[in-house]
């Protein structure tokens, strides 16, 4: 009886502790998800006459609205400029200043640098950098004797630049997630690969890389997280511009939200995110975690 009391008032205990973490969850997560799902079958209700009931008809408009899917295009495409981008060059990163190099502080300290800049001081820097006169990209461009170019003017170009900015900001921070990482890896293991005589390229290919996995798929989710979310920056470069070429699905959820007033509609595609999101975090709890750890 006493060690069944001490049980439950263990169990009590850890209760207790979960609920402040619990409540804000609930509060600013499962509500608001739930509320999002619940306006989605409504339309607004006009000079204050109450949401009327649609049920479906939201995402019947959604799947005949070309803006969207051109909008979800340029997110498809974004996410693939930005998400094997930004990893790659953090990972080599990491890979250099982990190595023994004169001043590695402060390489690390200027990879790191871009990260800690609030996105919208980041979007203003690049705005210099891609303006069409005084820019720096163009005076460069201009130097070596070519043309200038309309870098967040042109359909044609402005999602590259937006991607480069991206790439530029995020780098650095997926960096110190791989640099951590790599100093976990025990040196005896490199140790072992040089008296076998094994070159560096197959060392990391077999064993560095292999044990970079966890991270890789951490990293990999927060990437794929970064590539939905975006909005601040778009405020800066481009506001969805030139006709919908850079707007993305957050940007459009805006949009529709407080500069169309059609919340409902803004609901629905939240929804649908949501749900996109939902898709991936199962397969990465029941395929790929296992292949990642080795289970």
């Amino acid at each position: 009886m006493v060690i069944h009391n001490a049980d439950r008032r263990m169990q009590i205990y850890g209760a207790l502790l979960l609920l402040p973490a619990a409540v804000l969850l609930g509060t600013f997560a499962y509500l608001p998800t739930v509320a999002t799902l619940v306006n989605s079958f409504f339309l607004p209700g006009f000079r204050g006459a109450p949401p009327e009931f649609v049920g479906l008809e939201n995402y019947a408009l959604l799947v005949e609205d070309t803006t969207f899917w051109k909008v979800a295009r340029n997110n498809l495409i974004y996410a693939l400029g930005t998400i094997p981008t930004s990893i790659a060059l953090a990972l080599g990163m990491a890979l250099f200043v982990n190595a023994r190099l004169p001043g590695r502080g402060l390489v690390r300290m200027a990879y790191f640098t871009p990260t800690i800049l609030p996105m919208i001081a980041a979007a203003n820097i690049w705005m210099f950098f891609y303006a069409p006169q005084i820019g720096l990209f163009n005076k460069l461009l201009g130097a070596l004797g070519m043309s200038g170019i309309n870098w967040l003017g042109d359909p044609g170009v402005a999602l590259t630049s937006v991607i480069a900015m991206t790439v530029w900001k995020e780098a650095g921070f997926f960096m110190i997630f791989y640099l951590a990482a790599l100093q976990s890896i025990p040196p005896e293991l490199e140790e072992a690969s040089v008296l076998e005589g094994t070159s560096r390229w197959s060392f990391f290919w077999r064993v560095t890389f292999p044990l970079l996995m966890p991270t890789t798929l951490f990293v990999l989710i927060n990437a794929l997280i970064n590539a939905v979310r975006v909005v601040d920056h778009l405020f800066i470069l481009t506001k969805g511009g030139p006709n919908n070429a850079t707007n993305l699905l957050l940007y459009y959820v805006y949009e529709n939200a407080f500069s169309f007033f059609d919340r409902t509609y803004a609901a629905t595609i939240t929804v649908v995110i949501l749900l996109v999101l939902a898709v991936v975090a199962t397969v990465k709890f029941t395929v790929l975690d296992r292949r990642t750890h080795y289970q």
